[in-house]
């Protein structure tokens, strides 16, 4: 009988044997296609080691360690965004399980499916004072992460581990939202009750909503597009395995697109019906597309949060919106739209296409646009290299294989303004119809990842390692700044353990730089900015990783980034730039109320 036939107790892989809780729970990993699981290891949680460890010896999930528990949980947010798998990290009790919480609930408010399973003490010491203990009658770390998860549970008798890893994996993918599972040390050691279901591959497709959606109101979209004369698209993050059967419809068309900064990376910028970016640190272009009079804006997988909806413009958000997406909480948000579609957009997308027929509309021709759509670069205003020429240079020289990651603070904002990379192509938009479309495109796979929502400095670090290691020998750049790296940078040496090709950019302007140039523009007393200046490629050497220091834009020109980027193991380039050019982020002061 197969591996997930339910009626048997768990199968085991070839050479496998269950023989306790913490291996049922390895298991239902395996039947999922988990292949790492990021971490840290303590007392409260070894049973589940032992049983990776054993995992590891057959071909299974294995334990990839961590500096820090956050670390871990951004490492298992990465890898879930470019393998389109359950990102899965674990922790010991007490202080273990709290240090994973940031990343969880960063995890959970951006959509990424992950699990975190966590330790506790066993289970008759409770209320007794044990070390770590984070139960009930501890630091109830149970009641921690009920603010940032779907789904939060303590299991408190074997019998209920199966039910329940169940449950914590099907609301992860489901719900595309963060799960925490947490297990006494005794519980995880007990052998699994007979007649325990078996592990099964099936979670995600059983309760998935693929091909959902509401055939009456894609009819009332198509009757809307045939009556529109200058429609615009907004594609979201939200549009995943979407964005190729859109941009056919939306080719056929004519009609022009944006996109917002999470979904930048799923497009080729050079393709000549896209505007740009709408939103945080967005493009001039992309907000007078929507505020010339468009007379019909739909909306694909758009959060409507306040850096995906350019500060809750009324130029997006207005009775002239169709907001096609399968999250009902974001279509809350959009309540003044004309029409709401709650559905897969893939589906969507399809019934469009199909609506229309092979007559509809004209594909247009290629054109050639002018990159980047940002202005020229601003003189030098202080020594060093001036961000947009390094956004420039990687744009240039990175090759398509390339997956950029961009940290909370300015590198997130001038990689969203500033990275064109204009041999990027989501489908050959010349190939016939049904050619090249990515129809089992990972719903998050995106050449530029960055946060939206719940934005922690140091995520990127840890994500491009669970990047690097889900498309393994295939590079990753991470751009990062100096007040990032100081907060979580000994996550590089996880990349260094594992050889990977991550090449962690750091723009050094000795400074919390969103800060400082927040309170600048908001008139603020400038305080609390200021960062000392450390020899960051001096600090990665003396961590095992190559460090290379690049102090102004002639030694940039000079640097052998095809060669940094060829080798399977990490470097860091220190990245001392001009700190005094203002990054685009006023978008973001005019939402506190401080521009």
């Amino acid at each position: 009988m197969e591996r997930g036939t339910p009626e048997r107790l768990a199968r085991p892989r070839e050479g496998q044997s269950l023989e306790n809780v913490a291996d049922l729970i390895v298991a239902h990993l395996d039947a999922m296609g988990v292949e790492y699981v990021f971490g840290v290891p303590g007392g409260a949680i070894e049973p589940i080691f032992d049983a990776l460890a054993r995992s590891e010896r057959r071909g299974g999930p294995r334990i990839v360690t961590s500096r820090h528990e956050a670390g871990a949980a951004f490492m298992a947010d990465g890898y879930a965004r470019e393998s389109g798998r359950l990102g899965v990290c674990i922790a010991t009790s007490g202080p273990g399980a709290t240090n994973l919480i940031t990343g969880v609930a960063c995890a959970h408010e951006n959509g990424v499916p992950l699990l975190a399973i966590t330790g506790q003490p066993q289970l008759p010491t409770f209320g007794r004072r044990a070390l770590q203990e984070s139960g009930c009658t501890g630091i109830n770390t149970l009641g921690m992460f009920r603010h940032c998860t779907r789904y939060d549970t303590l299991v408190s008798h074997p019998g209920q581990a199966a039910a329940k890893i169940y449950g914590a994996i099907a609301h992860a993918l489901q719900a595309r939202a963060a799960a925490h599972l947490s297990l006494p040390v005794d519980i995880q050691r007990c052998a699994v009750p007979p007649g325990t279901p078996a592990p099964t591959s099936a979670i995600g497709r059983q309760l998935g909503l693929a091909g959902m959606f509401d055939p009456d109101a894609v009819d009332a979209l198509h009757a809307e597009l045939e009556q529109a004369s200058q429609p615009v698209f907004v594609i979201g993050c939200g549009a995943g395995r979407a964005v190729d059967a859109f941009l056919r419809l939306i080719e056929r068309l004519g009609a022009r697109f944006v996109t917002t900064p999470d979904a930048k990376g799923f497009v080729n910028p050079a393709h000549p019906l896209y505007r740009g970016v709408f939103g945080f640190a967005g493009h001039a272009e992309a907000r007078a597309v929507l505020s010339d009079g468009p007379d019909l804006i739909v909306a694909i997988g758009v959060s409507m949060g306040e850096w995906t909806s350019a500060g809750w413009s009324d130029s997006l958000l207005n009775d002239r919106l169709v907001h096609v997406d399968v999250s009902r909480e974001h279509a809350v948000r959009s309540a003044m739209a004309r029409l709401h579609i709650i559905g897969d957009p893939l589906a969507v997308a399809r019934r469009l296409i199909a609506r229309q027929g092979e007559g509809h509309g004209v594909i247009p021709a290629r054109a050639e646009r002018v990159l980047p759509r940002t202005g020229p670069i601003p003189a030098p205003l202080s020594p060093g290299v001036r961000p947009q020429v390094l956004m420039e240079v990687l744009s240039e020289r990175c090759p398509p294989s390339v997956q950029f990651v961009a940290d909370a603070g300015n590198s997130t904002a001038w990689a969203i303004h500033h990275l064109e990379l204009n041999d990027r192509r989501t489908r050959d938009i010349d190939a016939p119809e049904g050619e090249g479309e990515a129809v089992a495109r990972n719903p998050l796979a995106s050449w530029l990842r960055v946060l939206m929502d719940f934005a922690p400095m140091g995520w990127a670090i840890g994500a491009a390692v669970g990047i690097a290691m889900a498309r393994r020998g295939l590079p990753v750049v991470c751009l990062t700044g100096d007040g990032s790296l100081l907060m979580n940078g000994q996550e590089i040496t996880v990349a260094e353990q594992e050889g990977l090709p991550v090449v962690f950019v750091v723009l050094n302007d000795g400074a919390y730089g969103m800060v400082k140039h927040g309170q600048r523009l908001a008139g603020a007393e400038p305080i609390g900015f200021r960062l000392p200046d450390c020899d960051l490629a001096a600090m990665a050497r003396a961590m095992g990783v190559k460090g290379v220091t690049v102090r102004d834009e002639a030694a940039l020109a000079a640097l052998d980034l095809p060669g940094l980027l060829a080798r399977q193991a990490p470097a860091l380039i220190d990245v001392r730039v001009d700190g005094e050019q203002e990054p685009p982020i006023r978008m973001r002061l005019e939402a506190l109320g401080t521009a």
